[in-house]
């Protein structure tokens, strides 16, 4: 049983005992036929098991000289362009995850897989499936499911004309990834094609070769800048579900915020032991141009208090 299965269920369990409460005891027939479909839903429950939630699902479609109508795809560029997608895709849920080194292997590659599942009616392409290698969590959106949304949201803010939007697609990703997402579009641009990408309600697409290539000079490393940078100052503390930091850093930049990296752990034990304390912090820095850059806290920051302390001889 999947979870919108379940959810309906639940919802009309709901319903019945509603109506079973409001049936006075003398209507015999009607609390018979309420209590018989009651009985019938919570052994239906009882025998799904666990819930399941429903595999991320994605639809790549392609257009331009590769591409022979709704019939088919030269093959050499379908795979290079669907392998450099799912390899886009993998580098940027790990990225999400942690950290990339910069050479060898992309970590929990095996886990963050994506699998085709079908061809796109209407035009030429794939139906894409998140892999499930275990139960998914009914909770929080998978990572497979994160690094979806991040990619098409990237690709978006790649046409998009304001910079802002390009900046925070790209944010919480690090170099290796993006330069996974570029390799992808690279590919279309060396082939002449274009591609659609539908994930939830949304769909992505490039309207012609042209805005292709713009896309890759928007992602190209002389206009999107990645940097690392350490600060000293106050720490004002994090906010756990949305994930995000305040911090008072020394100098000119003032009251600064940002994203704190899922590589960060405890940060509840983070805000008890370090709030309002001075602190140094490891922060990647993303710009597009001259845009304002935004912040990723990438490691539980250091305290400085006893360092200070103990040169000062106090």
């Amino acid at each position: 049983m999947n979870r919108d299965e379940h959810i309906a269920i639940l919802a009309e369990i709901g319903t019945l005992q509603r109506m079973l409460a409001e049936t006075p005891e003398e209507d015999v027939v009607d609390r018979a036929s309420l209590t018989v479909r009651l009985q019938v839903l919570e052994d239906r429950i009882e025998k799904a098991g666990p819930v399941q939630r429903e595999p991320a699902r994605a639809r790549l479609t392609f257009a331009g000289r590769p591409v022979i109508g709704s019939y088919g795809i030269f093959a050499d560029f379908g795979a290079k362009a669907v392998g450099g997608f799912t390899d886009a895709v993998a580098a940027v849920a790990a990225s999400l995850t942690a950290p990339l080194a910069a050479m060898g292997p992309i970590p929990n590659r095996d886990q963050n897989q994506l699998l085709i599942t079908n061809t796109a009616l209407g035009s030429f392409g794939f139906e894409l499936e998140e892999y499930r290698g275990e139960q998914l969590s009914l909770d929080d959106p998978s990572i497979i499911e994160q690094a979806l949304d991040r990619t098409q949201c990237l690709l978006q803010g790649s046409i998009d004309p304001n910079d802002e939007i390009l900046a925070d697609s790209a944010a919480e990703l690090d170099q290796r990834a993006l330069d996974k997402v570029r390799a992808f579009i690279s590919t279309l641009a060396d082939q002449d094609a274009t591609c659609a990408l539908q994930f939830r309600e949304r769909t992505f697409r490039f309207s012609d070769l042209g805005q292709v290539r713009a896309s890759l000079a928007r992602l190209g490393r002389d206009n999107l800048h990645e940097d690392t940078l350490t600060l000293t100052g106050e720490f004002q503390g994090l906010l756990s579900k949305p994930r995000t930091f305040q911090f008072a850093a020394d100098g000119d930049l003032g009251v600064i915020t940002g994203k704190v990296s899922r590589a960060v752990p405890d940060l509840d034990r983070i805000n008890r032991d370090l709030g309002y304390r001075r602190v140094q912090m490891t922060l990647l820095t993303t710009r597009v141009g001259s845009d304002r850059p935004r912040y990723l806290l990438v490691e539980v920051p250091r305290l400085v208090d006893a360092e200070e302390q103990s040169s000062t001889g106090t």
